[in-house]
């Protein structure tokens, strides 16, 4: 038995600064699209969903997953869930899992929560592989909210004092403390102490929704003070540029 439940994701994001964002020229997406106008039958789609939701807005889906006598990771458990996409226009994926974290319950389940964004109109289904529960359905419709025509990776530093500074990615920096803050010109390095932790907030989302880690600076480099949340683990091309940029 699993539960599963399903909240529209309110946290807002303040901001001091304008963002400049580094543009993510390849992404690759994890979720599966099913032509509707194919000959070959489909996995059933045809339940009545659960749920709906605009385009541009987000959503937390919060699960219970039984793996039986060994809980795995949250990363692994990802692994376990399909990405189940049907868009409307029959091109691309209608939503993607911006973060997930969680933990094990004491009878031994894996409780997870997966922040999801709607990309586009559609149908969009999380399936848990092992037993092939639905644990989320949707459709997904195109009102008021428009997505951005092009997402754009944005990154943003609290300077210890509860203010946001903005990365400039404009001369594409090889690395976070190389990057300019916006609005002046400093690098991150002059104004991030080697050993201080930091919060640092990275957005690449049609809903806006920020992705949000500590990360301790050590020398030319950071690491993140916990595993959790899995970051982006629809957009593995994503990933790889923080994780470059990071010294991850």
């Amino acid at each position: 038995m699993m539960n599963v439940h399903a909240s529209k994701s309110t946290e807002p994001l303040k901001l001091a600064l304008v963002m400049v964002t580094i543009a993510v020229s390849t992404v690759i997406g994890y979720s599966k699209v099913y032509d509707l106008a194919s000959a070959t039958p489909l996995p059933s789609l045809a339940a009545p969903t659960t749920d709906s939701m605009e385009v541009a807005t987000a959503v937390m889906v919060t699960v219970e997953l039984d793996f039986g006598s060994k809980t795995k990771k949250i990363a692994d458990a990802l692994q376990e869930i399909e990405r189940r996409s049907v868009p409307d226009d029959g091109v691309g994926r209608t939503f993607a899992i911006l973060d997930a974290y969680g933990e094990p319950t004491t009878d031994r389940k894996l409780h997870m929560s997966m922040h999801v964004s709607a990309e586009k109109a559609g149908v969009g289904k999380l399936v848990f592989r092992r037993t092939g529960e639905v644990l989320w359905n949707c459709r997904i419709v195109q009102e008021g909210k428009k997505p951005p025509a092009v997402k754009n990776l944005g990154i943003f530093i609290d300077d210890g004092h509860g203010n946001s500074l903005v990365l400039d990615g404009s001369k594409n920096p090889s690395s976070i403390l190389e990057a300019n803050v916006q609005g002046m010109k400093r690098p991150i390095r002059d104004i991030w102490p080697d050993g201080a932790v930091r919060e640092v907030t990275f957005m690449y989302s049609a809903c806006g929704c920020p992705v949000k880690v500590m990360v301790k600076r050590i020398g030319e480099k950071t690491k993140r003070t916990k595993e959790l949340p899995v970051m982006f683990p629809d957009d593995p091309a994503v990933l790889a540029v923080i994780k470059q940029l990071m010294k991850w």
